[in-house]
């Protein structure tokens, strides 16, 4: 029971990465057509953030060159990451092998590229979800080799 509970959480974490990329697509969708320098400036504005700073300076370069194609192409491919989650998510919930399988090799995807961000760059947040996803590669993995000695 307590690796169903287990296999659940981590469903119920999929589903949430999802539901926060579908959130930033739909905010990238609402973009279109309007003046997202503008929007960027009055971003960094109400966070109090100093625009000579690197992060604020990147986001508002990046703000200034992006065009309405660029915006739906993000979007999209926001959505498509998002249902990839959702069905992993559904998959997980249900108990399904494939799913397990899937979410093992799609998070192993993950860890070079954010074991290599480390290098470059330490911050908690990185640490904290490089670690997450460690733990659940490492835990889905070896629920999968009982699996496969049992059955």
């Amino acid at each position: 029971m307590r690796s169903f509970n287990g296999l659940r959480f981590v469903a119920a974490f999929e589903a949430a990465k999802g539901v926060l990329v579908l959130a930033v697509g739909c905010g990238l969708l609402a973009a279109v057509h309007h003046d997202l320098q503008n929007w960027a400036e009055q971003i960094v504005r109400g966070f109090h953030l100093n625009p000579a700073r690197h992060y604020p300076q990147v986001f508002l370069r990046f703000a200034a060159a992006t065009t309405d194609r660029q915006l739906w192409a993000m979007a999209a491919g926001a959505f498509c990451y998002a249902v990839v989650r959702f069905i992993e998510a559904w998959g997980l919930w249900h108990d399904r092998s494939w799913a397990e399988w899937f979410a093992v090799l799609s998070g192993g995807l993950y860890l070079p590229v954010e074991l290599l961000e480390l290098f470059h760059r330490r911050s908690v947040p990185l640490v904290f979800v490089f670690v997450l996803n460690l733990l659940v590669v490492v835990w889905l993995g070896r629920r999968l080799a009982k699996t496969k000695e049992k059955g």
